[in-house]
């Protein structure tokens, strides 16, 4: 028996309906319909509410509401497995059945009746209509169900069933997670236990077998995450398989899909693969182009350095595609004008974002400062400040930083003490690149003691000190030609528990072997050993150099036995050093064999190996072997540089071979800027030309270097004066020939190079007339050269 209470417009009524086969779904229908309209026609259909009752229990009295004046009408009978008919009232209970169809008895369940769910097909096909709130009764592999024990009477839908490998329903509590299933149902076993679950992956054969298994349709955030997986992998060839799958599908393409795949090209270094992609994303895919898609694709083609065709395509898109450029689309095309150097350009393309109703940021004015900076233009990036300040845009760290570097940079350190001073005012506080910055700014200036003041304010500041910040002051030290006192800086270092790299022990081993203090550089090299501090090539190839230079190239070589031993590879310039040291020491056959051996492990030379070998072979006076390795060095394409030229012509001069020599040398002068001749290669021409008697070309020479801007040096005067000697009156030809080298070097501007030929007069008792000295000193005693003067001596007393 079951209660219902029908309300309707009239009247209110209880029913009891007993659960019986008899009791057809029409004859029920037929009763209602006469009692909820009695005047209406009997023949007529009422409106049938197709919806499953809810699950109540039997109290007394208990009503049911009806919704809309209608009534609910059981569902038309199913097929079973064995395809019998099943007459399934609202209110009667269904019937168990066996994989064959055979009805079994149900216990029932507490002291209420459910109502029937709607039936599913489980896995021998058996149909099962499940209604929202009824209980999902368990089932076995076969579809037989299995007991569930008793509920209690309150109405709480009932947690679905939980089962271990072997389909054996499992205890479930109230909060449990809802288990993993196969496509077919059947809930998947979890390795290692049957209690622990394990996050399976979407794997591919999820994805290709979905469809024919029809458990459920692929969605698209399905799709996305392939798009992700195989983007982040740069699997592009599964990409275009997944994208013809969503075209053949009709699935919808999204922009951030294209994103994904466009970051990819971007690791891949692809950018005109993005392009592409970017160009069918509309006709062939139908996604729409925001400004996001093209940001991204221009991005690309900025990270790949072709700026000439970012600019192109940003060109393209604006004007042709109708997309409308944000504050990133700016900041990029400003980025790649100024690495072009079109900083000009980028000023104007800025003063029109006001068209484009668009707001710069703060990087917008920190890249056109950077790029203000970089093209020597200070104090237009300083302007750019008080205005960004003007329009409302605060600056933040690095847009300080940007301009105290390149304050730095051109040495003017008192602007940049000001701006750190006002970054204070403006609430920025100055961060460890602002000190670093700093720092080196003062180290180029070889104010190295106001560096490490610095330094100790960075700390006070609360700012850590960094290896770049202890490796720059070490380093201005080095070059300082205090060595010395860098390796104090490297102690304090070490005390406050800073540990330096291999770079900072680099720079002190090269500093003391050029002090010629090789006994200090091995202790350093024995302290970096000590800590554990594996040594790169770098520290390699300084150390093997200053015992070169030491004339020590068998502990050299020894080293270079061990750098190779620990799987450093040596480069080039390390056998440099050691080949330059065998000549040095007259071994030219151990450099020769070095040649070889670095030939054999498949170390690439360069033109400063064939000028090492070139220059030993020529003072070793081989001049057959030299000639040979030169003509394998132009073989290989590679140009001579100015040591080879000049090894080269000194090994023919001195040979006998003078044309051949000048020959060279007229090749050497129509090479290019890069190739010209300096005073060595003048002086070894001019001393040869001189040895055979042809001094008028000598003088033809001797002007032409000074056209060229290469002064003469006390080399140049010696050659000429030993020349001059062999005269009648060589101490006169030689006071007019240097008083007139003096006064050419004067029309020139070239005052340094001139006084230096008055020290090499005064040093061989020669006077210059008065009005010679009144011009050389009337432009040394200029105010600013003579402060230069001032300080370069005070400099060289401090050191």
């Amino acid at each position: 028996m079951l209660f219902y209470t029908l309300t309707t417009k009239h009247f209110t009524s209880k029913l009891l309906i007993p659960c019986s086969k008899s009791f057809s779904d029409f004859t029920i229908t037929r009763f209602f319909s006469a009692l909820s309209n009695p005047s209406s026609d009997t023949d007529h259909e009422p409106e049938i509410n197709h919806s499953i009752p809810k699950l109540v229990s039997l109290k007394p009295d208990m009503e049911l509401p009806f919704s809309c004046n209608s009534i609910k009408v059981a569902p038309k009978p199913k097929l079973g497995s064995c395809r019998t008919e099943m007459d399934l009232t609202q209110v009667a209970p269904i019937p168990k059945f066996d994989s064959c169809g055979t009805e079994l008895e149900v216990p029932p369940f507490g002291d209420s009746f459910k109502v029937a769910p709607k039936p599913k097909l489980g896995s021998c096909r058996t149909e099962m209509d499940l209604s929202k709130n009824a209980q999902i009764p368990k089932f076995d592999s076969c579809g037989t169900e299995l007991e569930v024990p008793p509920f209690d009477t309150s109405l709480k839908v009932a947690p679905k069933p939980k089962f271990d490998s072997c389909g054996t329903e499992m205890e479930l509590s109230k909060n449990a997670q809802i288990p993993k299933f196969d496509s077919c149902g059947t809930p998947k076993p979890k390795l290692g236990s049957c209690e622990t679950e394990m996050e399976v992956p979407i794997s591919d054969k999820l994805f290709k077998e979905a469809p024919k298994l029809g458990s459920f349709k692929l969605g698209d955030s399905t799709f996305y995450s392939l798009i992700e997986k195989y983007a982040d992998s740069g699997d592009f060839r599964s990409l275009e398989m997944v994208f013809d799958r969503m075209k053949c599908e009709k699935r919808v393409f999204i922009e951030k899909s294209f994103i994904l795949v466009f970051r990819a090209y971007g690791k891949a270094r692809l950018p005109e693969k993005a392009v592409e992609l970017f160009g069918r994303m509309v006709d062939e895919f139908q996604c729409k182009r925001t400004v996001k898609s093209f940001n991204s694709v221009l991005n690309v083609i900025v990270q790949a350095g072709l700026y000439r065709r970012a600019l192109d395509f940003y060109a393209d898109v604006v004007n042709n595609r109708n997309i409308r450029p944000n504050v990133l689309s700016f900041n990029l095309v400003f980025k790649t004008m100024c690495k072009l150097r079109m900083v000009d350009r980028a000023l104007e393309v800025f003063r029109e974002m006001a068209s484009w109703k668009c707001e710069p940021d703060v990087y917008t004015y920190c890249t056109l400062m950077d790029g203000l900076c970089k093209d020597d233009r200070i104090d237009e990036a300083v302007i750019l400040l008080d205005e960004m300040q003007i329009e409302g845009c605060f600056p933040v760290p690095v847009t300080f930083n940007v301009l105290i570097n390149g304050l730095c940079k051109k040495g003017d350190l008192a602007r940049a003490a000001k701006l750190v001073d006002n970054m204070f005012l403006k609430g920025c506080v100055p961060n460890e690149v602002t000190y670093n910055t700093l720092i080196h700014g003062l180290c180029l200036k070889g104010k190295l003691e106001k560096a490490v003041n610095l330094l100790d304010r960075m700390v006070l500041n609360k700012c850590v000190p960094t290896d770049v910040t202890y490796g720059t002051i070490i380093n201005g030290f080095v070059k300082q030609g205090r060595a010395t006192d860098g390796v104090q800086i490297l102690l304090a270092m070490q005390e406050k528990g800073r540990m330096a790299n291999e770079y900072v022990y680099s720079a002190l081993l090269s500093g003391l072997f050029k002090e010629g203090k090789p006994e200090e550089a091995l202790k350093i090299w024995k302290e970096m050993i000590e800590k554990e501090l594996k040594p790169n090539t770098v520290a390699y190839s300084t150390f093997i150099d200053g015992l070169c230079r030491e004339g020590r190239p068998d502990e050299a070589k020894e080293i270079l036995s061990e750098m190779i031993k620990n799987g450093c590879n040596p480069n080039a310039y390390t056998y440099c050093s050691l080949m330059k040291a065998y000549f040095k020491t007259g071994d030219s056959n151990k450099a020769i064999l070095l040649w070889e051996e670095m030939a054999t492990s498949g170390i690439t030379c360069n033109e400063i190996c064939y000028s090492v070998l070139i220059h030993g072979l020529c003072q070793d006076g081989k001049l057959k072997e030299a000639m040979m390795v030169w003509k394998h060095m132009l073989g290989k394409g590679f140009v001579p540089d100015a040591v080879a030229y000049s090894s080269m012509i000194h090994g023919l001069c001195n040979a006998g071979s003078v044309d051949q020599g000048l020959r060279l040398f007229n090749e050497m002068l129509y090479r290019g800027s890069d190739f010209q001749p300096d005073v060595i290669a003048f002086n070894i021409v001019l001393s040869a030309l001189c040895k055979v008697d042809r001094v008028s070309l000598a003088i033809d020479l001797l002007n032409t270097m000074l056209d060229r801007g290469c002064d003469p040096d006390a080399i140049t005067c010696n050659i000429f004066l030993k020349t001059l000697n062999e005269r009648a009156n060589p101490s006169q030809d030689a006071e007019d020939f240097l008083e007139k080298l003096v006064l050419q070097l004067y029309k020139r501007q070239r005052i340094v190079g001139a006084s230096r030929i008055i020290e090499v007069m005064l040093q061989k008792f020669l006077y210059p007339k008065s009005s010679t000295w009144k011009l050389i000193i009337r432009e040394l005693c200029k105010p600013k050269k003579v402060q230069g003067a001032i300080n370069n001596c005070w400099s060289n007393l401090f050191i």
